[in-house]
């Protein structure tokens, strides 16, 4: 790594999730690019993640293990240590997609104040768009690990750790939709995400902080939102319902195409 001030800082946050963090470490030691330090800062882990730490520390520029209040409170811990130009937060179970994706990333870049890729699941790739509206994010966010934020523009905004679950989605809006931050959109799946986060598995509490963070910002906007989520799951109900089912079953089927000749 560079001496000088590196242009990437890469934060992982972890809490007892030891073969998680391995792939994540594995992922970030092994880039061509290498213009970044490496942050990690786990919360008091019992289960060998801090034995898997001292493994590779030498690749490691600053870690700690003790007690945080939660995953934004830990996040925050790594933006105050930061000195890259920009930070990335790739938590524990996420990890890089390849060895050159960094690489790519940071040849391609126009120096915004954000920068967001695209996520690959293990059930379908996240596909952005390449403007962000507020239409956008009142059904929607970027990927959170899939984004390089300015370190200024999170030294001046830490993360609201009111939010549990979805302070990245208010620091978003915050910043690109309210202060109308520069960004840039790469067509690039830069990190594959793991579906198991807390933001996948409490999905009740995120619902309940999105409505929050919405009220907060465009109360006038939260009974469009409403509207929409009352509507979309309305029309699930409708499309997964059995009769409707059986009915696009013989849409299908051989008799139906063949009672009116449908080639």
């Amino acid at each position: 790594m560079n001496s000088n001030t590196p242009k990437l800082s890469i934060i992982t946050v972890n809490l007892n999730n030891a073969e998680g963090l391995t792939k994540t470490i594995e992922s970030v030691i092994s880039q061509t690019f290498t213009d970044y330090e490496y942050i990690i800062i786990d919360g008091g882990s019992t289960d060998g993640s801090v034995e898997i730490i001292k493994q590779y520390a030498d690749k490691i520029i600053y870690w700690v293990s003790e007690p945080d209040k939660g995953i934004y409170n830990a996040m925050n811990k790594g933006i105050k240590v930061a000195k890259g130009e920009y930070c990335q937060f790739l938590n524990s179970g996420d990890w890089l997609v390849d060895e050159g994706v960094l690489r790519a990333i940071f040849e391609t870049y126009q120096n915004k104040d954000l920068m967001y890729c695209n996520v690959r699941t293990h059930a379908k790739n996240w596909k952005f768009p390449a403007k962000l509206s507020l239409t956008f994010f009142l059904t929607s966010n970027i990927g959170h690990p899939s984004t390089y934020l300015k370190s200024d523009l999170l030294k001046n905004t830490l993360y609201d750790e009111n939010y549990k679950i979805l302070s990245d989605y208010d620091f978003f809006i915050k910043k690109i939709i309210i202060e109308k931050c520069t960004y840039e959109y790469l067509d690039i799946n830069c990190v594959y995400f793991d579906l198991n986060g807390v933001s996948q598995t409490q999905l009740l509490n995120k619902e309940n902080e999105r409505q929050k963070i919405i009220s907060k910002y465009f109360p006038e906007e939260l009974d469009f939102y409403l509207t929409y989520k009352k509507n979309l799951s309305e029309l699930l109900i409708y499309r997964n319902s059995r009769l409707i089912q059986r009915y696009s079953k013989f849409l299908k089927s051989k008799f139906y195409r063949n009672f009116f000749n449908i080639k």
